[in-house]
């Protein structure tokens, strides 16, 4: 009976509990952010600022590898990157946004719950059915992704963004601001690339895609990995192929997802 009701609202009515939906994730986001606001010291010194030292454990253990396969080229940030500010107002507007980014990924299975929430009573029972455990699945891929684009592609940009010069007359002095803008847009880009598995599901479900049309791209699938790896890493072949082959996986698992959700349509026509 309530399915039925859902159905049968008015658009305004589904513009209404859109406006809820949205309303309740603000405020999720809003209460994560204001927590993250008052933990300043350990965000920034204990996560955002940590990258950048050599004793961060990607830098480490890289430094480590290098001396063992005698590479120097492995080892990253080996000197801690200075910061400055240089507005008057730099480092709060700083601490707001990282607040906020902060709140937005805690906050960001509840988002997901509120979605799912939405559009589930517009689904059919077996499609319901099917999506089962998409909500946690979701939320693990981009938390995941965020934690890959944190440990492996932040440390790797760092060392070669922060080291790059036009000119040996040109000293390089980084800006907090930009610092963080960094950091935050490549974890959260990291976070997105993570969800191809999931976006793969919904469009192999509507018909968009469908595994032929995946594995006749699969060379331009790798040729993108790499040009991906190539530009946020050092210029050596085992560096780009740490960040290059957890991209292209993901790639392969989403034709896999894909194919599933191939043979599940199959057999309900055949039903």
């Amino acid at each position: 009976m309530p399915d039925k009701e859902k159905k049968e609202m008015s658009f305004l009515e589904h513009l209404e509990e859109l406006r809820w939906h949205i309303i309740r994730s603000a405020l999720a986001i809003g209460l994560f952010t204001t927590i993250a606001f008052f933990f300043r010291k350990f965000i920034f010194d204990d996560i955002i600022l940590l990258p950048r030292n050599p004793d961060f454990i990607t830098n480490r253990l890289l430094c480590e590898l290098s001396r063992t396969l005698k590479m120097e080229s492995l080892c990253i940030n080996n000197q801690t990157i200075k910061l400055i500010n240089i507005t008057m107002g730099g480092q709060f507007n700083t601490h707001m946004r990282v607040s906020f980014i902060a709140g937005f990924i805690v906050a960001f299975p509840y988002i997901i719950y509120e979605i799912w929430k939405f559009i589930s009573p517009a689904l059919k029972d077996h499609e319901r059915r099917f999506s089962r455990g998409v909500i946690l699945v979701t939320s693990l891929l981009f938390l995941t992704g965020v934690l890959f684009g944190y440990y492996v592609i932040i440390p790797f940009s760092i060392d070669f963004l922060s080291g790059y010069t036009v000119s040996n007359q040109i000293e390089n002095q980084i800006n907090i601001t930009s610092y963080i803008s960094t950091v935050s847009s490549l974890v959260l880009a990291s976070g997105a690339i993570f969800e191809l598995p999931i976006v793969v599901y919904f469009l192999s479900k509507i018909g968009l895609l469908t595994p032929k049309f995946m594995k006749k791209y699969r060379r331009h699938a790798i040729v993108v990995a790499v040009i991906v790896a190539a530009i946020i890493t050092p210029p050596d072949v085992f560096s780009q192929m740490l960040v290059a082959i957890p991209l292209y996986l993901l790639y392969e698992i989403s034709i896999i997802i894909s194919g599933r959700v191939l043979k599940q349509k199959e057999k309900i026509e055949i039903i």
